[in-house]
């Protein structure tokens, strides 16, 4: 009985990460300004990594394996979003035509 109930637990955290990596793909594909789709696959991989990581620590039990899943999700919430913010500094720094796409602030 509890083998079931393990298995549709994760079963729906899977579904849930696939579906967060379908999302992503179109929002990809979905927004034309490269800081949105940045945003879109930086959100969509984020979410969609711990879903499926957590499904995965679930299905293996407690051991070894799930201390390294653990370790991943930790790893790539340090570095997806960090890379991600530097990406987003380089467009903006490098794009002659940003203004027609993003409102600056004016500086004081």
């Amino acid at each position: 009985m509890g083998e079931w109930i393990r298995f549709w637990i994760v079963a729906v955290i899977l579904t849930a990460g696939i579906l967060c990596y379908i999302l992503e793909v179109v929002g990809v594909f979905r927004f034309g300004y490269v800081l949105n789709r940045m945003h879109a696959s930086g959100i969509g991989d984020t979410l969609g990594l711990f879903c499926i990581t957590l499904s995965l620590m679930i299905a293996s039990g407690w051991n070894l394996t799930t201390v390294k899943l653990l370790l991943l999700i930790v790893f790539m919430w340090l570095t997806s979003p960090t890379s991600t913010h530097f990406l987003s500094m380089v467009e903006m720094n490098t794009n002659p035509y940003l203004d027609r796409y993003v409102k600056r602030r004016k500086e004081s």
